[in-house]
């Protein structure tokens, strides 16, 4: 007899002397085929812990670098995550000694022990990244991918949308928006369109004078009394027209830096792009400022999204309560990950707003946003900064090629992420100065009291 035999007898008597014990007879002869087979009950998931993180740094493959991490068990299960591109990798790193000796599964627990070393934008990095590898192990562990561990799928492609490279000339910009719906594929189009684009000509913009170099990165939108002139909009608006006309009427278009423009100037474009029915106008003034975001959008035809920079949902809740928003846009870096995402998009959906996702990294981060996209019901697009990149669906293994496919990108059904890193093509885009996850043991030992309360 083999031994897998005998093992299956002797689970079988054991079964069957249980329901004897108890009175009844729960499992027989007649029934035994359908009781579940295959169960694995060798793994030890509770005795799983973290023992490092390391880094390896991406360079561009989106606008700004992209730090990967890499957080190993002592079982050899290892999760990716990706810091928010363009910011440092120390944000996750200083938090590698609150995680060591861990267990990974226990996501949400980590998160919420980790949650206060976020913060807007770039600034939540570390916390959203750890939080990615995270759930990498769990999937991995329980051999599901992410999505399953949300509530499951509710759809098997997600949408892709992206920008455009401008271009002064409005006829050589449409044509390259037409390109994007012709030869790539995509069914969800955006065009950059700022004052920048039109500034250099007199009687479009009206600036306050003398404004420093530090004001006008530093000082809100609404504080730099920069406003649009009719003849301003007027030449915007030619830039939108030839789009439209390019591409037509059906396919979704969004329009994002407008430029650090008054909330007038805002609703007053709002409405004069109302005939080009535009999918949303993007982040018009810090986010923050949620009765000027209620101001515009009460007047503005056009409808108005923000998000990107916001972390964790509270920020999120207070636009979609007022409605300050037609939509609202996290990027899953900054927001606080993947199940803070999948959250803030089924509290919006509660106010009736929609959910599209902002990203721009590498395939890693990318693949946390899809599992989060398929499992969220008012998801609408996900945003690709790196569809002119030729290698960066290289930079991974384990999914279809090309990621974005025809402006779509196929949901992967593998444990975790889905996705292993093709370490020959990540060593040769590292940032220069830096290694393929190299020790980081001057990160054991940084210990600080974290408790938020007394």
């Amino acid at each position: 007899m083999e031994k897998s035999d005998e093992l299956l007898l002797n689970r079988r008597g054991m079964l069957k002397g249980s329901a004897a014990a108890l009175g009844g007879a729960l499992v027989g002869d007649e029934n035994w085929e359908a009781y579940p087979k295959g169960v694995n009950t060798n793994s030890g998931p509770s005795a799983l812990k973290i023992t490092d993180l390391r880094v390896a740094s991406v360079v561009k493959p989106g606008p700004s670098p992209c730090p990967i991490i890499r957080i190993d068990t002592n079982q050899g299960v290892y999760g990716l995550g990706e810091v928010r591109d363009g910011a440092s990798a120390t944000y996750a790193l200083m938090l590698k000694s609150r995680i060591l000796g861990e267990d990974p599964l226990q996501v949400d627990w980590l998160f919420r022990k980790l949650k206060q070393f976020g913060g807007p934008s770039r600034q939540a990095g570390g916390v959203c990244a750890i939080e990615m590898a995270l759930w990498d192990i769990a999937g991995k562990v329980y051999n599901v991918p992410v999505y399953v561990m949300l509530g499951g799928k509710v759809r098997d492609e997600i949408r892709v949308y992206a920008d455009t490279t401008e271009s002064k000339d409005p006829k050589v910009y449409a044509q390259r928006m037409k390109e994007r719906k012709d030869v790539m594929g995509l069914t969800w189009l955006k065009m950059d369109l700022g004052v920048n684009m039109v500034a250099d000509q007199p009687g479009t913009v009206t600036v306050r004078p003398g404004l420093s170099a530090w004001e006008k990165s530093q000082v809100p939108h609404p504080l730099l009394g920069m406003e649009i002139t009719d003849k301003g909009i007027a030449m915007l608006e030619e830039y939108v027209a030839a789009v439209r006309d390019a591409v037509g009427m059906e396919i979704p278009l969004s329009m994002d830096h407008l430029g650090h423009l008054g909330v007038n100037s805002i609703i007053r474009l709002g409405k004069a792009y109302e005939k080009y029915n535009l999918s949303w106008m993007e982040d018009v003034i810090p986010w923050e400022y949620t009765d000027l975001l209620k101001q515009i959008s009460d007047q503005s035809p056009t409808p108005i999204l923000t998000g990107e920079d916001i972390y964790l949902k509270e920020g999120f809740r207070t636009l979609c309560e007022k409605h300050a928003v037609g939509k609202i846009h996290p990027d899953l870096a900054t927001s606080g990950g993947i199940l803070e995402t999948h959250k803030i998009g089924d509290m919006a959906w509660e106010y009736g707003v929609p959910m599209a996702m902002h990203f721009a990294g590498t395939p890693v981060s990318c693949m946390a946003n899809v599992h989060c996209a398929a499992a969220t019901l008012n998801f609408l697009a996900l945003e690709n900064h790196s569809l002119d990149v030729p290698w960066w669906s290289d930079l991974v293994e384990g999914v279809e090629k090309p990621i974005v496919n025809q402006g779509w990108i196929t949901v992967p059904d593998k444990p975790g992420l889905g996705i292993t890193l093709n370490e020959d093509v990540v060593k040769q885009h590292l940032k220069p100065g830096t290694g393929y996850f190299e020790p980081t043991t001057e990160w054991d030992e940084q210990k600080s009291y974290d408790r938020t309360w007394s």
